[in-house]
C-alpha cells in the first residue's frame, strides 16, 4: 500500500509539475514568438510606407502587415503591428484585423481581434480604457487618431458587434468607428469584450 500511495504521489507531482510548465509556457513562451513575429511585420510596414511615399501602394495579403497601434494611455512603449487577418496563426503574431470590416480611416468599422492572455497579450489591458482616450493607427498612408466612446461585454454569438455601425447592422455608416475584441474574462472565453471609438484626426503622412 505504502508503495502505491508513494507511486500515486510521485504521478502527482510529476503532472503538477508539467501542467505548471505547460502554463508558463502559454503565459510567457508564447510571447517570444510573438515578439520576433512583431520585428517582421514592423519592418514589412516601415517598407510599405516607403512604396506608398513613391506612389505604390499593394494590395493588403492576408498575414501581411497592415498598420501600426498605439495606445498611449497603456503606456509609452505600446506598440504593436496589426496583421490582417483573424485565425489562430494571424492572431499569434499580433492583433489582428477583420478582413471584412473597414481599413483604417474608411467609413465603417475598422475590427481588431487581439489575445488577452498569450501570444504578448496584446488586449491584456484593454479593459483600462476610458471615454476620450485615444487609440492611435499609423497606416501607411495617414496617421488616424480615434477617440475611445465606450465598452461592452457581449457572448460569442453577437456578430452584430462587427457590423460597420458597430451593434446595428441595418444602419448605413457615415463615420469612420473602431471595435478592440478580445476574450473576457481573463483566462476564459466565455465572453467577449469590446472597447469601440470613433475617428477623432487623421494626419495624412505626406503632410
Amino acid at each position: 500500500m505504502r508503495v502505491m500511495l508513494r507511486a500515486v504521489g510521485e504521478t502527482s507531482i510529476t503532472a503538477g509539475l508539467i501542467l505548471m510548465l505547460f502554463c508558463a509556457y502559454l503565459l510567457w513562451g508564447t510571447g517570444s514568438y510573438t515578439r520576433s513575429q512583431q520585428l517582421l511585420l514592423q519592418r514589412e510596414l516601415a517598407e510599405k510606407r516607403a512604396a506608398a511615399e513613391a506612389g505604390r501602394l499593394d494590395r493588403i495579403e492576408l498575414g501581411s502587415a497592415v498598420a501600426l497601434l498605439r495606445i498611449p494611455k497603456l503606456g509609452h512603449d505600446y506598440e504593436y503591428a496589426v496583421v490582417e487577418g483573424v485565425g489562430t496563426e494571424q492572431l499569434k503574431k499580433g492583433p489582428g484585423h477583420h478582413p471584412d470590416t473597414a481599413l483604417p480611416g474608411q467609413i465603417g468599422n475598422f475590427v481588431l481581434s487581439g489575445h488577452r492572455t498569450t501570444y504578448a497579450a496584446p488586449f491584456n489591458e484593454i479593459d483600462e480604457l476610458e471615454r476620450d482616450d485615444e487609440i492611435i493607427i499609423e497606416a501607411r498612408e495617414a496617421r488616424y487618431t480615434y477617440r475611445v466612446t465606450s465598452q461592452d461585454v457581449v457572448t460569442p454569438d453577437e456578430v452584430e458587434v462587427l457590423a460597420p455601425v458597430p451593434g446595428k447592422p441595418d444602419i448605413h455608416p457615415i463615420r469612420a468607428f473602431i471595435t478592440l475584441l478580445t476574450c473576457h474574462p481573463e483566462y476564459s472565453a466565455a465572453e467577449r469584450l469590446l472597447v469601440y471609438g470613433v475617428l477623432k484626426e487623421t494626419e495624412p503622412r505626406k503632410e
